[in-house]
């Protein structure tokens, strides 16, 4: 029987997944009261099944992979919400065809990489990327910058390698002279910097930014749950399988606790990880909700009233981005 639980903290949202779903809600808002009709939202807000299903079904917000998929759709209103993890130009320039009014919900520390990319391959760098998979909307976005001068880099440890990718110990580059490493914003921080290691030692002259591209919100997630695995028996992650920074929560707490899980809401526990269990560490993604947690919380008394629950790890955050604002439609050329 589980007699106590141990809470990470920090867990759930983060400034940059707080700033994109209040943008979200508040446009869909503003449309129903001008009567412009339904949000459109490019990718989904953020990598969350039941944040997208809320939105969907309490504030009437759609979500596309495809700009084109508007052309038969009716109803939808001129606006297009760009989601947390960034957008390719390609994608913005193809707003600006259509005449759409734009709302950028793009996290700030990944327009953060957008911007070191577009500055280093101006000055002819060659931008080894490092990504857990060349399909994350984060990186398709990243690397839209400057397709030219940027070559994907796989974390390496990582479960799930994408064959596109190329391996930091065989990469090539034009100039050895000239080359900068970036990272997708949610990786394994112990992976990144082993991968980072090999490429120094591969390319002296490598320039790295003086600040981490890794998000404050992903490195101390992780550190919590490196803190709290020690004194527990088992895991939960509360994620969805396509959250970046949920699976690397979850790979780590599987290297570091024998018996732990990723699901994405109560319902998914099975009776048979708690046998025998005494404590247990739950944790949940910078995109879940987190009623979530609370849901098991209240699941975990019902099996024991006099379950201990405490929270452990670092502080709180107290980081808040300000709200993105919509931007009238421009021709592709003032896009760019």
């Amino acid at each position: 029987m589980v007699e106590r639980v141990i809470l990470a903290r920090p867990r759930g949202y983060c400034a940059g997944v707080v700033m994109a779903i209040d943008a979200v809600k508040d446009a869909a808002l503003e449309n129903k009261q001008s009567g412009e009709g339904d949000l459109v939202v490019y990718h989904a807000i953020v990598h969350n099944n039941t944040v997208v299903e809320r939105l969907e079904a309490d504030h009437g917000v759609r979500f596309v992979e495809d700009l084109a998929e508007l052309d038969a759709m009716t109803g939808q209103g001129e606006t297009v919400v760009f989601s947390a993890h960034g957008i390719s130009p390609v994608v913005r320039d193809e707003a600006a065809r259509r005449g759409l009014t734009t709302l950028d919900a793009t996290c700030p520390l990944v327009t953060k990489v957008h911007s070191e990319s577009k500055r280093y391959a101006a000055l002819g760098y060659t931008i080894l990327l490092i990504g857990d998979s060349a399909t994350h909307q984060e990186i398709i976005g990243t690397f839209g910058e400057a397709p030219a001068n940027t070559v994907l880099v796989n974390v390496l440890g990582n479960r799930k390698l994408d064959s596109a990718m190329q391996d930091a110990m065989s990469v090539t580059v034009p100039d050895p002279e000239r080359v900068i490493v970036l990272t997708q914003t949610t990786l394994s921080v112990d992976d990144t910097d082993r991968t980072i290691e090999i490429l120094k030692q591969r390319f002296p002259k490598l320039v790295i930014p003086g600040r981490s591209d890794l998000c404050y919100a992903t490195k101390n997630r992780q550190a919590a749950v490196k803190q709290i695995a020690a004194h527990v028996e088992a895991f939960l992650v509360v994620s969805s399988n396509y959250s970046s920074n949920g699976m690397r929560l979850v790979e780590l707490a599987e290297e570091l606790v024998a018996n732990a899980h990723r699901i994405e809401s109560v319902a998914d526990i099975q009776p048979a990880w708690l046998e025998g269990v005494t404590s247990l560490g739950i944790t949940s993604a910078a995109s879940t909700p987190d009623d979530l947690v609370q849901e098991i919380v209240a699941y975990l008394r019902q099996l024991n009233p006099d379950v201990q629950v405490s929270e452990e790890g670092g502080e709180l955050e107290e980081i808040e981005f300000r709200a993105p604002t919509r931007v009238p439609a421009l021709s592709a050329e003032k896009a760019r």
